[in-house]
């Protein structure tokens, strides 16, 4: 039949030769992927031949029915999926559009297969729970790790002071848990837990004690930053991969006293856990853009686990981490922080019965007066947010430019020396970053025993109490300014370095600090001037009427968005950090304040701005194009440029595309039918052309370096000596991503975002012109923010862009290749480009 069916074909191609026009070679119909023009060309043979007779592979317009028969059927030995086409090297952009219908194929041959049997529909069943199933274990093993770090940082945070002798495995807190000689005023104060001065001296007190406790503070913080540092150093490539190296490296930075957070890894442990189960999953594990949802819900679940925010995660990858966002994505994300949370609440790393360790509860309400202060941190957090990044970037700048990068563990050893000599005399710089945030998290109350709570209490006759600060606090405050100049200076260095660090607490710390010494002298404000007006209509006599904790809270919260720019999820993560869901009015009057006076300064937050850094192709979707360019200004090759390398459709060697790949270093290359037509056939990735012909040489016998290429549905005419041809056909993507020359590049910057493409070839009349790739967007809007240039009025534009069919003169104006020209002595220069762009690819203009 199929024999027939080729012969039937074959005897039609005299009668379809015949067809003649008068119109151009515009006139072409792809049918069922085979290019036919109804003009007769020289281009015919080679776009339509059929199988002739015999084993020699020769292909003529009407031959027998038997041999074309089986020699097709050699021919089609790799239509079969080949191994390792449709993969990607490491770090390189996937082709969302490309693995989104290979998803669309695989669900229809599901589908279509699963009334065939109960075991066909068994399989379909898996592979529609797939989804469900790895979010799942997914979120049980981010909850399990992220309990595992918890307890096992703060253990190591303490073995810095001292050791439980009772059980070693026990911190400080836990230590004098089971104590009966421990008072309330002193509750950390027990004989089972030892300090090293009393272990090593055997005081408690004294110059000498305070130098070894000192001494040991120092030790175990450089142990612990070399450890990190030579772990990320010698399992760097795996640690990206398993995520059992980062865990381990995560809690030594954590634990050397560094000013960063183990949020942030945390996120990147989660997906590290959510990469790895995706391999249980053909659906996950052959698909990379599926696997990019999985990737989006594991982010969820580590920051549900990071912050105890299960809905704040969800908005966090919503918002900040993905690219491509599906509904339903968005309810197994929210699926796997539910399951995420879950498991961390069963392990209650922080031994209060809740998810996080910042709940508070505030008895005083906020008022209208207070939106005033609530703002001014608001524009702290911004003026913060944009003198890190830009000085965080400069400083990693130079480390990349400089030999000092070259000795990444010696950097470190030095970060975490001078962070250890100078934190250890300050007692809210050596404690535990996130043990200092609840600290200024906390109101003060009978209760609390901290010095930011030393208050002279006096009652009035309504029974409540109007407190005076004591000098215990005013030092406190200046021991906490102390600390904000410490924490701003050493994060700034401290982010970047080659050890996992988060960003999140120690933004949160400056802000909790700032915020803090603000309440405070709010509150000191009011209570001696409760006479002003803006005291004297809500604030009674002898009243509490501030909280400085909320200050702390909403400080922390608008300095976190001044550096990461985030808005809506920022706020939901923080309310979940600490229960206060009434404060939600001030926390984003501070964040939208924080985040309007970052963009003042630039719009970047500080991860955008080290993607730009690193040079990842990523296009920013908070961006916009303003600019009045064109398609044809930004592809590649220009005019000075060698041209653009591509690859023909049958007249090719082996030996010439080898020569092409070796010659290049191209991801992937146009294919055209001829030198002569330059007519877009299609696009071939360089990957997928290196791994079919290696399989060819390994399965098919006769492929030689004079082996005929070819990408048509039939092999091309060749003499009877000539060697088994190749057939790529298989590989060939036979509807690239095109536009024309003169496609705005505003409009080809939203296809990019929105379709995730890789690149986008440049046609004039179905003629290859050049290519665009992420790359080269990302170079234009680079150069455009160098050399600002002043917006064009839209009319000039299209003026300039798009002259009218007529000049001046009422004749038409002249065409080249189909290209409209203007004719005036002023648009010479526009003519020369236009004729040097659409014969680019013709080998007699170079």
């Amino acid at each position: 039949m199929e024999c027939e069916q080729l012969f039937s074909r074959a005897l039609g191609r005299s009668s379809y030769n015949s067809i003649t026009s008068a119109s151009s070679d515009e006139e072409l119909l792809d049918g069922a992927g085979v290019i036919m023009d109804f003009h007769s060309t020289e281009d015919d043979n080679l776009l339509d031949g059929d199988a002739s007779p015999g084993s020699n592979y020769t292909m003529s317009n009407g031959g027998g029915g038997g041999g074309a028969c089986s020699s097709t059927h050699l021919l089609d030995l790799l239509e079969e999926p080949i191994p390792g086409v449709g993969t990607y090297d490491d770090f390189h952009t996937i082709d969302w559009v490309r693995e989104k219908c290979k998803d669309r194929e695989r669900h229809r041959k599901i589908n279509s297969k699963k009334k065939e049997s109960a075991w066909e529909f068994t399989k379909s069943l898996y592979d529609a729970w797939s989804g469900w199933l790895v979010v799942t274990l997914t979120g049980l093993a981010s909850g399990a790790l992220a309990g595992g770090i918890d307890i096992a940082a703060d253990w190591m945070t303490d073995l810095k002071e001292g050791i439980c002798l009772s059980a070693l495995w026990f911190n400080h807190e836990q230590c004098c848990w089971g104590s009966n000689e421990t008072t309330f005023a002193q509750r950390d104060d027990c004989p089972q837990w030892k300090s090293w001065a009393e272990l090593i001296l055997g005081q408690a007190e004294g110059p000498g004690s305070y130098i070894m406790n000192y001494f040991m503070f120092t030790f175990w913080a450089l142990s612990f930053a070399f450890l990190a540092v030579a772990l990320v150093k010698v399992f760097a490539p795996y640690a990206c991969g398993s995520g059992i190296p980062e865990t381990i490296t995560l809690v030594l930075a954590v634990s050397s006293g560094l000013s960063l957070g183990k949020e942030g890894p945390l996120v990147h442990v989660a997906c590290c856990c959510g990469n790895i189960f995706s391999y249980l999953f053909p659906k996950y594990s052959k698909n990379e853009a599926k696997k990019r949802e999985v990737l989006s819900a594991a982010s969820a679940a580590g920051v549900s686990v990071a912050f105890g925010a299960p809905i704040g995660g969800v908005l966090f990858s919503l918002e900040e981490v993905s690219y491509y966002f599906p509904l339903k994505t968005l309810w197994r994300s929210f699926f796997a922080a539910l399951v995420a949370a879950f498991v961390l609440r069963s392990i209650n790393p922080f031994g209060n019965s809740r998810l996080v360790l910042f709940y508070v509860e505030y008895h005083t309400p906020w008022y209208l007066f207070e939106l005033f202060p609530f703002i001014l941190l608001g524009v702290f957090g911004g003026l913060w947010g944009a003198f890190f990044i830009r000085t965080n970037i400069a400083w990693c700048r130079r480390r990349k430019s400089t030999r000092f990068g070259k000795y990444p563990v010696l950097e470190v050893m030095a970060v975490a020396g001078i962070t250890a000599l100078v934190a250890f005399p300050n007692p809210y710089t050596r404690q535990n970053t996130s043990e200092l945030i609840k600290e200024l998290f906390t109101d003060c109350g009978p209760l609390a025993t901290s010095q930011l709570c030393q208050y002279r209490s006096l009652m009035n006759g309504t029974g409540t109490t109007a407190t005076s600060a004591t000098p215990g606090v005013y030092s406190a405050m200046w021991q906490l300014s102390l600390a904000l100049v410490f924490k701003i200076i050493m994060t700034i260095f401290t982010f970047g370095l080659k050890v996992p660090s988060g960003l999140f607490i120690p933004s949160m710390a400056i802000g909790a600090i700032a915020g803090r010494i603000v309440g405070i002298a709010v509150e000191q404000l009011a209570y001696f001037h409760r006479d002003w007006f803006v005291f004297r209509e809500w604030c009674e006599v002898g009243a509490d009427c501030i909280t400085p904790g909320l200050y702390a809270m909403v400080g922390a919260a608008a300095c976190l968005g001044g550096v990461t720019r985030m808005t809506v999820s920022l706020v939901v993560i923080v309310f979940e950090l600490t229960g206060g869901l009434e404060y939600i009015v001030p926390l984003m009057a501070a964040v939208m304040t924080s985040k309007w006076v970052g963009d003042a300064f630039g719009r970047e937050g500080i991860y955008e701005a080290h993607i730009r850094l690193n040079g990842y192709p990523f296009l920013d979707a908070k961006e916009e194009f303003t600019h009045t360019t064109l398609a044809r200004e930004v592809m590649r090759p220009r005019r000075s440029d060698a041209p653009l390398a591509v690859l023909t459709q049958d007249d090719m060697t082996l030996a010439e595309v080898q020569a092409l790949i070796a010659q290049t270093s191209f991801n992937g290359f146009p294919v055209i039918v001829s030198k002569e037509s330059q007519r877009l056939v299609g696009f071939a990735l360089r990957r997928d052309i290196t791994i079919a012909i290696e399989n060819a040489r390994r399965k098919q016998e006769g492929i030689l370096l004079n082996s005929r290429v070819y990408f048509t549905q039939h092999a091309p005419v060749l003499p009877a000596d000539s060697p088994r041809p190749l057939k790529l056909r298989s590989i060939l993507d036979m509807s690239p991503f095109t536009v024309t020359d003169h496609t705005p590049m505003e409009i080809v910057v939203d296809i990019f975002r929105k379709l995730g493409l890789r690149q986008c070839l440049v046609t004039h009349n179905g003629i290859v012109l050049g290519i665009i790739t992420k790359k080269n967007i990302l170079e234009h809007l680079e150069k455009l923010k160098q050399h600002a240039e002043p917006l064009t009025p839209p009319w000039h534009y299209h003026k300039k862009r798009y002259p009218p069919s007529y000049g001046p003169d009422g004749k038409p104006r002249p065409r080249v290749h189909n290209v409209q020209l203007e004719s005036s002595s002023s648009s010479n220069q526009n003519e020369a480009e236009s004729e040097e762009e659409v014969r680019l690819l013709d080998p007699s203009s170079h």
